[in-house]
């Protein structure tokens, strides 16, 4: 059985404690479509998820811009498709444009046919809608198979953004002498824990205030930069976006723009910082065992 070992901590650039990235998952309408093509129908659900492209994505553009903060973005091709305006705007704002997926689809089970399909959807609708080869890639859900890093690496991505077994970045070993930059991310720096409720997909009606988000949000920040690792906030338009969550985001990212111990970059920037320290990348294995037999009384 192959042990795994942890990452080791990465130096960041002069002299800073923590990388810091702000990113966003545009997914839209999609992952409703993706999981029952009958949302559809359903008008109020549809209009709660064009929410995030039509009024939250601009705001919160319009935030970044105010601190001079850059963004990444996760697009789903099919939001590209849907709402190509307000993806434009985000590349035409000087912010990254990541890979998502195409329909958000969840890649749990799916063949290596299937997702070179998706990848290539997605990277088509980026390319058509706002003219860019993304570089960088988010599972949606964060779900990937353990073929998956074989394939993002076949279409030439830089990194990931999926796995949650480290604080740190690291450079994930894929097959022979290629690798991916894995910028490791966290349910805990997720606004969809926070806020999400839609009827009959997610959440359970509890909905938490924006001061709950932002001091969960804190405290990981503050432990991470005593530990040297990548804070990396995810956030959803249809979520974050709106009013009062969005002013209060937009006072925590005054108050880590004030930092002057930590290093506010795109996921883009952050990956090629690590592959610039040259790390051995380090090998995940799928577990092998053999579970016990259960016998019937």
């Amino acid at each position: 059985m192959t042990e795994l070992t942890p990452a080791g901590p990465v130096t960041w650039p002069d002299g800073k404690t923590c990388a810091i990235a702000f990113t966003f998952d545009v997914d839209a309408e999609s992952p409703l479509l993706t999981t029952d093509p009958a949302f559809a129908e359903r008008m109020g659900a549809m209009s709660h998820q064009a929410y995030g492209p039509l009024v939250g994505l601009p705001r919160l553009i319009g935030i970044l811009d105010e601190f001079d903060v850059p963004g990444t973005f996760f697009v789903p091709g099919y939001t590209a498709h849907r709402h190509p305006r307000p993806i434009r705007s985000i590349a035409e704002a000087g912010h990254e444009i990541a890979h998502h997926g195409y329909l958000h689809e969840s890649l749990v089970g799916a063949t290596e046919a299937t997702e070179r399909e998706i990848l290539q959807r997605g990277i088509d609708a980026l390319q058509e809608v706002a003219g860019i080869r993304p570089t960088g890639y988010r599972a949606p859900m964060w779900e990937m198979n353990w073929h998956t890093p074989k394939l993002l690496a076949e279409f030439g991505f830089t990194y990931d953004s999926t796995l949650m077994d480290s604080d740190h970045p690291y450079e994930l070993a894929v097959t022979g002498a290629t690798s991916l930059v894995e910028l490791p991310v966290s349910w805990a720096l997720d606004d969809w824990q926070q806020y999400c409720f839609v009827p009959d997909f997610s959440g359970t009606g509890l909905i938490e205030t924006p001061a709950k988000a932002i001091e969960l949000w804190r405290s990981e920040l503050q432990a991470m930069r005593a530990i040297g690792g990548a804070w990396i906030l995810t956030n959803h338009p249809f979520l974050s976006g709106r009013p009062g969550r969005a002013a209060a985001l937009r006072e925590f990212i005054g108050e880590i723009a004030a930092m002057e111990d930590v290093w506010i970059a795109s996921m883009s920037q952050i990956a090629a910082h690590v592959r610039e320290q040259g790390l051995t990348p380090r090998t995940l294995t799928r577990p092998e065992f053999s579970p016990v037999p259960v016998k019937e009384s």
